[in-house]
């Protein structure tokens, strides 16, 4: 007569295992929409604040941060990273809270910063 802890294993084993969806080499993981963060240009930050501002938030070395800061003064705008909606959330809002340019008595706050969707 089988114990109560091997009719236990029993019904455990006899159960099927939860069905799993089938790769077939062609199907690829759903990738997260991607957005870009812009940088808007004004005249109350000097370019030694952006290059500061870019390698504090994101990374850039000086050499790219120059480059996207003559970029934003030339084109009016510029894209500073491109990833996943929250995090170019976050960056936005860090561009915004990053403060005054020290340098320029006329800078009363931060640069302004928007997100778009990639195309």
């Amino acid at each position: 007569m089988p114990t109560a802890a091997s009719a236990t294993e029993s019904a455990i084993e006899d159960t099927p295992a939860p069905a799993r969806p089938e790769v077939d080499g062609r199907t690829k993981p759903k990738r997260q929409p991607r957005y870009h963060v812009v940088l808007w240009n004004d005249d109350d930050h000097t370019y030694q604040y952006v290059v500061v501002m870019l390698q504090s938030l994101f990374g850039h070395p000086p050499e790219r941060g120059y480059r996207l800061a003559k970029e934003v003064d030339t084109q009016g705008r510029v894209i500073v990273l491109t990833t996943t909606r929250e995090h170019a959330e976050l960056k936005r809002d860090q561009i915004h809270a990053f403060g005054y340019d020290r340098l320029l008595a006329r800078s009363k706050g931060s640069m302004k910063a928007s997100i778009e969707a990639e195309e």
